[in-house]
């Protein structure tokens, strides 16, 4: 090679290494784009950041529930006559789902935040309290649940009951604000402020929205831009977690029958009745021959087994991990306590529900913005938001929905409303249903075995509780449902 061609060729060379252009040679496709051929994260071509690689990594408490198709609805016999609950073949993505039901002592710490951030708001205590009446019975003496259950260390593991629907919507919001704040925290991008009270509370929304006024943590990200300096965690980045919320019907079901454990390839070798094989309540294994596997009622006034051999051993609810788990590791998806559910109820359900996910009661919101397009936080820091679009009648709050032949409903009622799209006059089906009625899931230690299988379904006002119907959160999970 003659020597100005070599010259020629180290010249070249070094101008390619100096360009913020890469080549999109193999090694190197996660860094260079491959529409434009500009390299990602480059501060000499404007910045662009990409974070390659991301796999999404189970929040606190979360077990990770590879989703799949599976028959969802009624396996016993129809015995409520309800007719509300015909099998369908359904499919629910991946997610992520608390391994137990959320506990006392879960429930004690988001009180003892509330009364921390806003010590002289009486009412937004008073909201998130447990109804501790639930546990009076007219012709029982359970009062010392009434008075211990909630806050003596005895019960710490066991589940919180006494919880409306209301009440949990609100506690899934702030453990998802909890959760994103802590890993913000831990990773150094955010710094801890345990001063924050009222508007200037940490919420994720107003984190990402650039409204939260905490100060940056030792290790903030780069501002790969022509501006340099630093910046904050965006949901790019991959540190932000989905929210912690409710499970769908058909994803509480799903999880709860645990089919991972029963299949062969893409077979169900035996569709469960319950969330372990067999049409029994006890255990068949020789180890623990006969033992009971979930905590719940035999029989009339039985609700404990004999003196000397306790069997289940609980007289009420149990500590959360009692029990064997599923095939998923879940514990008490049968038993022990009921459990709401993200969807309002609607007997028909099955008949119009989306074969995807399917879910009743979306209504579809976003951030209430200023002229200038700025958001605006109400006295608890949180965004406020305007409702887009309601679909939880989608389907059932039509003409020929109503069970009433009349056609005062169509030229009278609101359509938004279902107050009296069933009749409420003499002559007339008379319903319980409303907007505010959700399902619930699971039978609980009150309940014959009936109501233990997954595919039963109750319901009641989301404003109201039971002293047997507690919770767990599920989380979304983003990405490749084969990796975790």
């Amino acid at each position: 090679m003659k020597l100005h061609s070599y010259i020629y060729l180290v010249l070249c060379l070094m101008i390619l290494t100096a360009c913020p252009f890469k080549s999109l040679t193999k090694g190197k496709k996660k860094s260079v784009s491959s529409t434009t051929g500009w390299s990602y994260n480059n501060p000499k071509n404007g910045g662009f950041e990409y974070a390659a690689g991301y796999s999404q990594t189970s929040g606190p408490g979360l077990v990770y529930i590879q989703g799949g198709t599976f028959t969802m609805g009624r396996v016993e016999q129809d015995v409520m006559f309800e007719a509300n609950n015909t099998p369908r073949r359904v499919t629910v993505p991946s997610f992520y789902m608390d391994e137990t039901e959320v506990r006392n002592v879960d429930w004690r710490e988001y009180l003892y935040w509330l009364q921390r951030v806003y010590p002289g708001d009486v009412e937004v205590l008073k909201a998130a309290l447990p109804d501790t009446i639930v546990w009076r019975s007219e012709l029982s003496y359970n009062e010392p649940y009434l008075e211990n259950y909630l806050r003596h260390a005895a019960y710490s593991e066991y589940p919180v009951v006494g919880v409306s629907w209301v009440q949990v919507e609100k506690y899934c919001r702030w453990r998802t604000d909890r959760a994103n704040e802590g890993i913000l925290v831990e990773n150094q991008k955010l710094e801890q402020d345990l001063t924050q009270a009222g508007e200037k509370v940490f919420t994720t929304d107003s984190y990402l929205n650039g409204v939260y006024e905490g100060a940056e943590g030792k290790k903030p990200l780069k501002n790969l831009s022509k501006d340099g300096g630093s910046r904050r965690v965006n949901m790019s980045d991959g540190y932000i977690k989905p929210r912690y919320r409710l499970p769908t019907e058909a994803e509480w079901e799903f999880a709860a029958l645990g089919l991972s454990g029963n299949t062969e390839d893409e077979v169900v070798l035996e569709r469960r009745i319950y969330p372990w094989n067999g049409n029994q309540i006890r255990n068949s294994t020789k180890k623990h021959k006969g033992e009971m596997l979930a905590n719940n009622v035999r029989g009339r006034g039985d609700y404990m087994g004999v003196a000397g051999y306790l069997n289940d051993g609980y007289e009420i609810t149990a500590p959360v991990h009692s029990f064997q788990p599923n095939d998923y590791g879940l514990y008490c998806m049968a038993g022990n306590v009921n459990e709401w559910v993200q969807d309002v109820y609607r007997p028909n359900s099955f008949a119009i529900a989306g074969e995807f996910q399917p879910l009743r009661g979306n209504i579809y919101t976003n951030f209430k913005r200023s002229p200038d397009g700025k958001v605006s936080k109400n006295k608890y820091g949180e965004l406020e938001k305007d409702t887009l679009v309601n679909y939880t009648n989608f389907k059932d709050g039509d003409a020929q929905s109503v069970i009433t032949e009349s056609d005062d409903w169509k030229n009278n009622i609101d359509p938004s409303s279902t107050v009296q799209m069933y009749g409420t006059g003499v002559g007339n089906s008379v319903s319980r249903i409303s907007d505010h009625t959700r399902v619930y899931k699971g039978g609980s230690w009150k309940d014959r075995t009936y109501w233990l299988s997954p595919g039963a379904r109750r319901y009641m006002d989301e404003r109201k509780s039971t002293n047997d119907l507690g919770f767990r959160c599920a989380m979304t999970h983003l990405g490749d449902s084969n990796a975790k």
